[in-house]
């Protein structure tokens, strides 16, 4: 039987914690071959404070931990890998129906890895903003305008934001910490 992807529900904030647990429990008791990667799902964010650019992993999915592994021939969690889990801190329950985990699907597995295996450099602005949103530019030579963001561009880390200057609309590229929310 080939292994699939099961999600289990984990305390919050403890995702990573169960994870090591986990693997390290998987290799001391020698049950390898049941299981394969066991993963906290997470995409690598620019975060802008000030004017100090970060980068951080942020989970795509709090609360929850996915295991791949092998389930029995009778569709059940052989006993060894289910005490191993059950008995591990922090963990919740799988999600499935009637005690047995419900394997995902396809598609949801290929949406993601997709991201979990994206290479580090292609990581993502957290973007605070949105279109139309109202906006007030804190620093530079249009400082205290106020004008509406016309579009995200979340690629280059900056905001394109139409003020009106002299009665007229003026479009405008900001970075995003030169801006904030009105």
């Amino acid at each position: 039987m080939a292994k699939q992807w099961y999600v289990l529900r984990v305390a919050s904030n403890k995702e990573l914690v169960v994870c090591e647990a986990l693997s390290r429990k998987v290799n001391i008791e020698g049950l390898t071959d049941l299981f394969g990667r066991i993963l906290v799902p997470t995409e690598r964010v620019t975060r802008i404070r000030g004017k100090q650019k970060r980068q951080v992993a942020r989970k795509l999915y709090p609360g929850y931990v996915f295991v791949e592994m092998e389930l029995g021939n009778d569709g059940r969690i052989p006993d060894d890998a289910w005490f191993l889990i059950k008995e591990t801190t922090g963990v919740g329950d799988f999600i499935g129906a009637e005690g047995k985990p419900t394997p995902m699907q396809p598609h949801e597995v290929d949406k993601m890895l997709a991201v979990v295996d994206r290479p580090e450099e292609e990581a993502t602005v957290d973007v605070k903003f949105k279109k139309g949103d109202r906006v007030k530019i804190r620093e530079g030579p249009f400082e205290n305008f106020e004008g509406d963001v016309e579009e995200v561009l979340a690629d280059k880390g900056t905001v394109k934001v139409i003020v009106e200057v002299f009665q007229r609309p003026t479009p405008l590229e900001l970075e995003y910490w030169q801006i904030e929310q009105v």
